[in-house]
């Protein structure tokens, strides 16, 4: 097989295979790619070694064995046979399930979380989103420190195990969206510096030297990211990606790198006959980003949308600190806001920020279900000092409520693991680092950052602790158990009926329209021939609909139709859908 690596920097590069080292020779059409032939099989380890040193792991290896640091293997993606012919699922209409491997089960590998998709498609919902699955140092964490972006983490099962996943998740009918990280590599186990200007300091991130997107060498890095997204999609037959923090993906290029991924994946999509679908994770609150490239935009297919959470977390749990401060204010309006325009930020001032920030979303031209909108994700729960769960402070009718206003919602609806029973398990920050100094540090600086904010030092779990990861793993018994397995009906029947109902699908934002009182604490919002109301007192609150002739499709409590006055009297902290008669 060709063995090749792009290398510019070095004078000569070495292929070390079966104890032995072989010359590359340069490729004098590529400048700086070296290559070589050499015999090997599935599973072959081998590394480069750069002007005599240390064998390195390839920068595009299928397959790290011992982890970042170790030897690469050879990967013949040709040796799967898959059972499960698959054309595809697009997001249009679809409710994403966002997964942990490695706290989903116990044993936290892909074929254990594969044993439990009968749940997910029992649920109803259409996509599994896979959180990172690069390797990374170490057996657990939560991915976001991966290095080896082309590679399957080996303790969740490595590149076999994927595949047996994705084939699983397809005969249930299951699209699988995974997450994908190129806006920074973890700091150990990462070998890339050795190898060419992956990294640049003309910009700075959160995470130290940008990702090198627009400097000197960037041609080859951009397109080693592209190949990466490619491979994913073509090689395990993955339906879409989602991409972390875009926003920190600093491109001063005319083409800006999510445009150039954009076209890639959409020419991959036309080539395989099956809808890809890219989602961006992005805090700029800039309707470009999902704007199709031919209108002008860089083309993402969808993007998750914070402004929707904050404003539905504000309202569930009154909470005002930090970001959600601007939301907590007037909590009802900002959600009506959000439900009805997009962006809760969309040019106004954020106090968060201390600026303007965002702009508006052209309703006519963006279909709401371009939008995903959540009640929690890892971000929101993993973040906390404690991880908890809205599970942990909110009772199982306020719980449904959010569902409610979720699963109802213009946007694409995304759920967040064991929230669809209201699962009593935290989701911690944890972590596994094998550099004794690294895990000090981000012991250290996870307790410095919840001090300013009042939390003592035995308050935040501590990320190395393997405890800390086993609290996260969800427990599998709870939803055979109240009130867990009232909330998980609940959320199957509101799937149920999204699905039933083409009023709830509906991609036009402008045709949403709500009504609330802030100070009653209720919630109306009108989708075709649908009202969804919601009580969130702790009193029974009379909710005008004006409509006397409707008829109760689902409700938390049980409830009587409107009467001739058109209003409905809704129990605390519950919540209703109706149907026109």
């Amino acid at each position: 097989m060709r063995f090749e690596v792009w290398a510019p920097r070095a004078e000569r590069v070495d292929l070390v295979l079966d104890g032995g080292a072989r010359a590359l020779a340069r490729d004098e059409e590529r400048p700086g790619w070296w290559a070589v032939e050499a015999a090997a099989a599935d599973g072959t380890r081998y590394g480069f070694s750069l002007d005599g040193g240390p064998a390195l792991p390839d920068p595009r290896s299928a397959r790290q064995p011992e982890g970042p640091d170790g030897l690469s293997a050879v990967v013949d993606h040709d040796r799967y046979a898959w059972r499960t012919p698959w054309a595809g699922r697009g997001l249009r209409a679809a409710v994403l399930y966002e997964l942990h491997v490695g706290t989903y089960t116990p044993e936290g590998t892909l074929d254990a979380a594969a044993e439990r998709l009968g749940h997910l498609a029992g649920l109803g919902v259409t996509h599994v989103e896979l959180m990172p699955l690069c390797p990374f140092p170490g057996r657990h964490g939560w991915g976001y420190e991966g290095v080896s972006l082309w590679a399957v983490h080996e303790p969740y099962g490595g590149p076999q195990a994927l595949k047996r996943f994705v084939d699983a998740a397809h005969a249930h009918g299951l699209g699988v969206v995974l997450d994908v990280v190129h806006n920074h590599l973890g700091p150990s186990g990462n070998h890339l510096p050795a190898y060419g200007p992956y990294f640049t300091d003309t910009h700075q991130t959160p995470w130290g030297a940008a990702v090198n997107l627009d400097a000197p060498g960037s041609d080859e890095v951009r397109a080693y990211l592209v190949g990466s997204a490619l491979a994913w999609l073509r090689e395990y037959r993955i339906d879409g990606l989602r991409l972390d923090a875009v926003h920190a993906l600093r491109d001063t290029r005319a083409l800006h790198f999510l445009e150039e991924l954009a076209a890639a994946v959409d020419g991959l999509a036309d080539e395989l006959g099956r809808p890809l679908a890219l989602v961006g994770e992005s805090d700029l609150n800039d309707p470009r980003v999902i704007t199709p490239r031919a209108g002008g935009g860089l083309g993402l297919h969808a993007q998750w949308n914070d402004d929707f959470h904050h404003a539905l977390h504000a309202t569930l749990t009154g909470e005002s600190q930090g970001y959600y401060a601007d939301f907590a204010a007037t909590p009802l309006a900002a959600l009506a806001k959000t439900l009805t325009h997009g962006f809760f930020h969309d040019g106004t001032y954020s106090t968060f920020r201390g600026r303007g920030h965002g702009r508006p979303v052209d309703r006519a031209r963006t279909p709401a279900y371009r939008l995903l909108g959540y009640a929690q994700t890892h971000d929101q729960i993993g973040n906390r000092a404690q991880g908890d769960r809205l599970s942990a402070s909110l009772s199982p009718g306020l719980l449904a409520c959010g569902a409610a206003l979720t699963l109802t919602g213009p946007f694409t609806p995304m759920l967040f693991m064991g929230e669809e029973w209201a699962a009593g398990t935290p989701w911690q920050f944890f972590t596994d680092h094998t550099d004794p100094d690294l895990a000090e540090a981000v012991r250290r600086g996870r307790r410095r950052e919840f001090a300013a904010h009042g939390w003592t030092e035995e308050q935040i779990p501590d990320p190395q602790d393997p405890a800390t990861r086993e609290r996260s793993c969800l427990d599998w018994s709870e939803p055979r158990r109240e009130p867990h397995a009232r909330v998980l009906a609940w959320y199957r029947e509101l799937i149920a009926l999204r699905r039933a109902r083409a009023d709830l699908t509906d991609p036009d934002l402008a045709a949403v329209r709500v009504a609330y009182d802030e100070a009653a604490r209720w919630f109306a919002m009108r989708r075709g021939d649908l009202r969804v109301a919601v009580n969130l007192s702790g009193s029974e609150a009379a909710v005008p609909l004006g409509v006397p002739h409707a008829r109760v499709l689902a409700a938390w409590d049980a409830v009587e139709a409107p009467g001739a006055d058109g209003v409905l009297r809704l129990p605390a902290e519950s919540c209703a859908v109706l149907a026109l008669v």
